[in-house]
């Protein structure tokens, strides 16, 4: 039996405010498309990995999230296992499918992530993102974070309601900054190239360009960071069919090359290079015998414009402490020398937590299949997704790195 796994289908909803649909219509809707993509059935699915935390902080349906949501939609009968990991819910659902399918418990698996973060209550929202983090050291992690810096001095600091993920952002942002001479103009460059790249994705939450100049003078959320270098918080699914080599020899079927899950470890401030994020993508690239220099298309964890400065550092693009003025050469945008989040990134194509690690999947493989349109990579043929989720100390609590090639 050929243990190796192929992407065969993917599909995803619009990323946004659905006000008038489930998680379980969203995560339903998402799940068919990617079937209808592999040219499959529910019935040829061996087992459902299902990823969500709105489900169960917002809704109450506790235990139980994807069979309640899936079974509606023709998925009975078969196992459906429940998967929460913070941002990288999704990313981790899609390594349980490909490990099931390796280990040849299945001819097909399928990954679903789905979350409904936008509410009546926006601060409810919000407040999901409270247990990505330590709760019972909630505040000696984030007095350790501020710690990483000289103090703020007043003119730069924000009143009023914040939100914590964008303020932890906003704190290794500025250990950055002070540490490898980091601008706001690098972070800029990042938000508007990635908003430039929404404009053409019909999925995006945004899909409005700014300028650099825009998104320096827009509201700035917690120093160095403006409304427009964060990510919103958005509704949404995503699925992805993931099948045997052997059982297909449909041309469009993506190659996984390597899937890596890690989670963090201890580790001094100053220490980059064993980031937990760095550590993922040096083990995926062993897996999958390719090098940054072999990487055509990426989409990583923007979940602010320095998220992805700091992965294009772990992923090898430039060295550690250039990812600023890397990123503002134009290296990363479409027709630069390594295209970075073509989808538009969490900054804009949105992040309903849940869906976002099989949203950049979805991605990539339209980029590896041709069909991106206006947003296509030439010749894109070996791609990475980075994706991260949680805090815990100084850095995200997982991280999970996929590469994917091109088969034919």
């Amino acid at each position: 039996m050929n243990r190796e796994a192929l992407v065969l289908g993917v599909g995803a909803t619009p990323f946004g405010r659905h006000p008038d649909r489930s998680a379980g219509d969203l995560a339903g809707r998402a799940a068919h498309e990617a079937l209808r993509d592999a040219g499959l059935a529910p019935a040829d699915v061996g087992a459902v990995f299902h990823a969500t935390v709105s489900q169960k902080a917002i809704d109450g349906q506790h235990m139980i999230p994807g069979q309640v949501a899936l079974r509606p939609h023709g998925f009975a009968g078969m196992p459906v296992v429940n998967v929460e990991n913070a941002c990288a819910g999704g990313a981790t659902a899609l390594w349980l499918a490909i490990a099931h399918v390796r280990a040849g418990l299945s001819d097909v698996a399928l990954a679903v992530g789905v979350d409904k973060l936008v509410c009546a209550d926006p601060a409810r929202g919000l407040a999901v993102f409270d247990g990505a983090m330590d709760i019972a050291h909630r505040e000696e992690t984030l007095a350790a974070l501020t710690a990483l810096t000289d103090p703020l001095p007043p003119e730069l600091t924000v009143d009023g309601d914040r939100s914590v993920f964008m303020e932890i952002y906003a704190s290794l942002a500025r250990a950055h900054i002070q540490r490898f001479g980091t601008t706001e103009a690098h972070l800029a460059a990042v938000s508007a190239k990635n908003h430039a790249h929404s404009v053409h994705n019909p999925r995006a939450h945004f899909r409005r360009a700014f300028t650099a100049e825009e998104i320096l003078a827009a509201r700035r959320v917690a120093w160095p960071l403006t409304v427009p270098m964060c990510s919103p918080v958005s509704d949404g699914a995503a699925a992805v069919v993931v099948t045997r080599a052997d059982f297909t020899r449909d041309e469009t079927a993506v190659a996984v090359l390597s899937s890596v899950l890690l989670s963090g470890t201890d580790r001094a401030a100053d220490d980059a290079g064993r980031h937990i994020g760095r550590r993922a993508v040096l083990a995926a690239y062993e897996k999958a015998g390719v090098g940054p220099q072999d990487v055509d298309v990426a989409e990583v964890h923007d979940a602010t414009a320095f998220g992805e400065i700091q992965q294009v550092e772990n992923l090898g693009f430039c060295p550690i402490g250039d990812g600023g003025p890397w990123s503002a050469s134009g290296a990363g945008a479409l027709g630069g020398a390594l295209p970075v989040n073509p989808s538009g990134g969490l900054e804009s194509r949105g992040h309903p937590v849940s869906a976002t690690g099989l949203a950049q999947i979805h991605e990539l493989v339209t980029q590896l299949r041709g069909r991106a349109g206006v947003r296509q990579v030439s010749d894109a043929r070996i791609a990475v997704a980075e994706n991260g989720g949680g805090l815990y100390g100084i850095e995200e609590a997982v991280a999970a790195v996929t590469i994917l090639g091109r088969t034919r």
